[in-house]
Parts: structure tokens; sequence; C-alpha cells
């Protein structure tokens, strides 16, 4: 650990993300993005890759969600220790913030592969004896705080990463920036790499942006405008200083204010979204930049289950860590694979007991639905028309399992928590409703693997991935979805799984969506899933249950993505 020499002898690539979720007991992801980079730095390490990964240590988490009993999510700061499970390093780089010397430490946590590959993750952290006490909490709240707060923790990521990968002496090839909150790590190299030249007419050739864009990767995650970071230049002023001048910096970031992903845009050589459909939509969101597009895929040995994983060791051998091998999902018996699926079915329902003290049947059809609470992802359209829903469950019993944290300042996101807790008191009898507080990665793999269908909303076009559908793919768990993000591309109706609502042909939503898209989960569900489901052979469903695994979780998860980014993205 506290030798760096066989990190440091070859050329890296440096991946910055400012949420990192890699095992669930270093709390320093929110959801989605943050598990995403995890996978990401799990696989490179299988993958034996050339690669660092750069964080925030967030001693706080993100936080921890308590839910009352009219469902009212309250939030609690995480307690953690870093040192239980990461060395803190000598080495220490200073930044400027409001014209002041903030310095910065780094742990380094080492993820370390059963191929023998590792990666070595490096969490800065401000919280040192050196600073004032203002400053020793900029890493303590994982997206906390307000807008000054946010931009002093995206100036310690990514001006105080690329200085402390200096320190350290990492030679690095190339810098992967996912998602914005990175950007002004180019700010930095921009200042590295300033041109000496003495007399210019336009001060603008000082700056080699052509060598900094050489080495810069963008991955934008979010179509959602509010999901791009902001700035206000008197914000940015006050912060930052002029650290370049400010005629280059709104070239560079936008002129009306500090745009963090078109910082990204116009000094990244390769720039890409994380489904099809979301390069097609990004493309369209910032024109006149050429925008790839990378599948996200999911580690495949973290999530799956123990069930799954004894019966793919017995006849998928390799499937860890080669997971085409999905393609011969064919030669599970279908029994054996029901079986297994049972298992895990009923481990989660013990969980939910004791979680809840909520008793759920096994025997009863069940579906998940965990993603962060807020309107987009529409957690409510199951229940559209309450009285239809209620009729429906007539022909057969349906109850599900909903998990997922509002942000802190979002007020309506935990409205939408509290109003399932309505729904399920206006259901009694009809529809068992269940939610899990506290969701994290243990959590999430108890519910994608032990579900029978996974349920996604979203209002299209606004997923741009949703990696929770894949992870259940890879425990033969079947999709119930919109047609988005990833579900595009993975979705073989009535094969892995069924279509909620119109084809994935137009990039606006519609004004009648929701209406639309229930009519047609609830077509389905009472004509298709709930007959399906109740056939006393469980065959089909075994069958269907295969085609997700071979057909999905073979092609979405983590290895292939990664190989590509390799391919596409870091040696070009």
């Amino acid at each position: 650990m506290n030798s760096l020499h066989q990190f440091t002898a070859e050329p890296m690539i440096a991946y910055f993300s400012m949420e990192t979720g890699i095992r669930n007991d270093i709390p320093t992801y929110s959801g989605g993005l943050g598990v995403l980079a995890g996978d990401t730095i799990k696989s490179a390490a299988d993958l034996k890759l050339p690669f660092v990964a750069v964080t925030l240590i967030s001693r706080k988490g993100y936080f921890t969600q308590e839910i009352d009993t009219s469902g009212w999510q309250t939030e609690k700061p995480v307690a953690w220790d870093p040192a239980k499970f990461m060395a803190l390093l000598p080495e220490k780089v200073k930044v400027r913030i409001e014209e002041r010397d903030v310095t910065i430490q780094a742990w380094i946590y080492l993820v370390e592969s059963p191929t023998g590959g590792k990666v070595p993750v490096l969490y800065l952290d401000t919280d040192v004896p050196e600073n004032q006490l203002q400053d020793r909490g900029i890493t303590d709240y994982l997206y906390g705080g307000d807008q000054a707060y946010r931009i002093k923790q995206e100036v310690v990521l990514g001006m105080g990463g690329v200085r402390m990968l200096s320190a350290l002496g990492f030679h690095i090839k190339k810098y992967h920036m996912n998602e914005g909150h990175a950007s002004f790590l180019v700010l930095d190299l921009l200042l590295r790499f300033k041109r000496d030249i003495e007399s210019v007419w336009d001060e603008r050739s000082v700056w080699d942006i052509a060598r900094v864009r050489d080495l810069c990767v963008f991955t934008t995650h979010t179509p959602v405008e509010a999901g791009h970071d902001k700035f206000p230049y008197p914000l940015v002023q006050q912060v930052l200083g002029e650290i370049i001048p400010f005629d280059v910096l709104k070239d560079l970031a936008g002129k009306d204010h500090l745009n963090m992903t078109m910082l990204a845009l116009n000094l990244s050589k390769y720039i890409n979204g994380v489904a099809k459909k979301h390069g097609e939509v990004s493309q369209m969101m910032f024109p006149g930049y050429q925008i790839h597009a990378i599948t996200n895929g999911v580690h495949t040995f973290t999530w799956t289950c123990e069930d799954m994983a004894k019966i793919f060791d017995k006849y998928i051998p390799g499937w860890a860590n080669e997971p085409e091998l999905f393609v011969r999902s064919g030669n599970i018996p279908e029994l054996e694979l029901w079986e297994a699926h049972r298992e895990a079915k009923k481990k989660l329902l013990a969980y939910v007991r004791t979680a809840t003290g909520h008793e759920m049947d096994p025997n009863v059809l069940t579906f998940g639905f965990a993603r962060r609470a807020t309107a987009y992802k529409r957690m409510h359209l199951l229940f559209h028309d309450v009285d239809r829903i209620a009729r429906i469950t007539e022909k057969g019993k349906l109850q599900i399992i909903f998990a997922g944290k509002a942000h802190p300042h979002d007020e309506n996101g935990k409205r939408l928590i509290q109003g399932l807790y309505g729904f399920r008191d206006r259901l009694p009898g009809k529809i068992d409703i269940a939610f899990l507080p506290g969701y994290n990665m243990d959590i999430a793999l108890k519910l994608v693997s032990g579900v029978d269908v996974w349920l996604n909303t979203p209002l299209r076009p606004l997923e741009a991935s949703g990696t929770s559908g894949m992870k259940a793919a890879h425990n033969g768990v079947v999709n119930f979805s919109v047609l988005d993000g990833w579900w595009i591309e993975g979705h073989i109706e009535g094969f892995t799984g069924w279509s909620i609502g119109a084809a994935a042909t137009s990039n606006v939503t519609s004004a009648n969506a929701d209406n639309e898209d229930a009519a047609d989960l609830y077509d389905k569900l009472e004509n298709i899933i709930l007959p399906k489901y109740y056939n006393p052979d469980k065959s089909a469903w075994a069958r269907m249950m295969k085609s997700a695994i071979s057909k999905n979780a073979y092609y979405f998860n983590s290895h292939r993505m990664m190989r590509r980014y390799v391919t596409e993205a870091y040696i070009r």
C-alpha cells in the first residue's frame, strides 16, 4: 500500500468521479453515477488496465435515510472512519480558494482483482490541521451545501486531483471526466501547458487548448438540464479568482455562467453519452460537438447474487470474468434456475420483514422499483388509475417493493415517497406495498435478484442509461420498462421482458405520456404478465429468465464497456 512505484512506472488513465461506490461500507456514493464509477474501477482491475481513480472522501457520506410512519424522509450524516479501509499518503498539495491556500491530502484504497489486476483509488480530503475550519469541511458531504460549497468541492476534485497525481509521481496519458463535476481539471492542465510567449497579439494563443483537449475524455450522464452544474461568474471570481482571463474562460465555459459541461465539451477530444439514445439526445442538447455513445454496463461479479452465482459456476464456468459466456445460458435447466431465483426471493422477503416488519408472500408476483425519488422517474405511474390497478389485481395478486432516496433539498421528491404510503393505505388487500429505507448497494443486490420483474417508468427521453435493469438481468430478472436508455438496446418483447408505452422514436416528451404509458402498462400486466407468471408450469417464465441472462447480461456489463473505452477513447 505504501509504495506506488508499481503504478507510477507506466503511463496511466486517470478517472475522475465526484462519487464512487466501490463497497457498501465506504459511503462515498449517492446512487447510479457513483456505483457505475465503482463498477468501472473493478472492471479496470479485472482487465489489468493501467488505471488510477480520483474522488472525494465524503467523510459524512451522502446521508442516512430514515422514514417515519407517515412516509416522510429525514436525513442524518453517515459516520464512517476512512482509516479502517485505506491508508493516508504523506504527500499534500494546495489549491487557492477565496484567496486562501487550501491544503489537500489523499487516502489510497487499492481495488484488487482475483485476476491479479490492481487499481489505486485516491480519496481527496481537506480535513487537515493546516486548513481553516470552513475549509476542513469542504470534502465532508457528497452533494451537500449551497453553490459555493459545491464549486469549492469541484475545485478540490478537478484541480486538486491533477496536482495530487503529479505530486505522487503518476504519468497520465488520459484524464477521463465522469460527468462535469471534475471539469476544473482542464484549467489546471491549461496552466501547466501555458506557452512561454513573451509577446503575442492574441492572449488566447498562450493557452495550449489543443494539447489539453488531446489529453481529455468526457462522459456526460444526464439529459436533464438541472443535472449540468452551472455557476454564476461572480461566484467563480469569489472562489477561484481570475485563474485564467475571464474572456478566455467564457469562450470555453459559456458567456452567461460557467457551465461545467460546456467546459468539458470544449476541452475533450472524445465525448460520449452512456447509451445510444442518450448519445442522440446529447447531440441535440449540444449541437456542434461530436458526441459518441458507449452504453453503460455493470460489474458482473458484484451484481450477481449468491444463489445465481452457484448456478453459473455449475453450468457456465468462467462467467465472472468473461460475461460473454452468458450466451450459453441455454445450458441451465429451467427448474434449477427457477429454484435459485426462489431462494433469492425468499432472502429478499426475509429482509423486507426484518427492515419494515412487513410480511410478503413468496408465491405472489413481485415487482421491484428502486431509483432516486424525483419527478421524471415517475415512481407513481403504477398507481395512475387506482381503480383499474385494483381491478386488475383481482385476477392475480401483485406486490411491489420500492426503495430510493430523495435529495435532501428536494421536497417534491420526499412527497413522492410519502405518496407511496398513501397508496398502500388506499389499496389494502389489493396490492401489497413495501418501502425499504436506506437504499444502498447491499439492499440493491437483494432487490435486483429477489423480485420477479424489474419496473422502470422514466419520462422519455430523460433516462440516460438506467443500470439497475442490467443488474436485474444478471440475476435472470426480466425488465418491464419504458423504452429509454439502455432498454431500447436490451429489449426483445416477450423474450427479455416487456416495453411500456410507445416506441423510442422521438427525442421529445409526449404531453400525454402518463396516460399512454399507464394504459399500456395496465394492458400488459393484466393480459400477459399476470397470466404468464401464474401459469403452474414455470418453464416458460424460466425461459424468459434465461433470455434475460443470455441476451442482456452477456452484453450490458462493465467489461464490455471498458474494452470500448480503451479502443475508442483511451488509445486515440
